[in-house]
């Protein structure tokens, strides 16, 4: 077989078996969620579980890490959590400022307590 195709073949098991499959029920949900009122009971409840899940998977993250994150100490972890939190609820609840701030703290602190 070509090397070249050897190496990529991971690749496409992933976008059949991983991308393809949860597209099709984001599409689903965009086109069955078009008619809905935001405020309606089905739409409050899904985006508490989305909410809810999302928490538990950054839980997760930070206090049972894996792989390369398992050499960043956990009080760097949840201090960059902290931090990412204060900074979502400082600029007026933008993800983006949150996501940056967490991430900066978690390279900055990672790099300073890891070696």
């Amino acid at each position: 077989m070509n090397p070249a195709l050897t190496e990529l073949w991971p690749y496409v098991v992933l976008i059949l078996c991983g991308f393809l499959p949860n597209e099709v029920w984001r599409l689903l949900g965009l086109v069955l969620a078009r008619g809905l009122n935001e405020d309606s009971q089905i739409v409050v409840w899904s985006r508490a579980v989305a909410t809810a899940l999302l928490a538990g998977v950054v839980a997760k993250l930070i206090l049972f890490a894996n792989g390369a994150l398992t050499t960043v100490p956990l009080s760097v972890r949840v201090g960059a959590a902290i931090l990412g939190f204060v900074a979502f609820a400082a600029f007026k609840r933008s993800v983006f400022a949150g996501v940056v701030v967490g991430e900066a703290a978690l390279l900055i602190g990672g790099y300073l307590f890891s070696h």
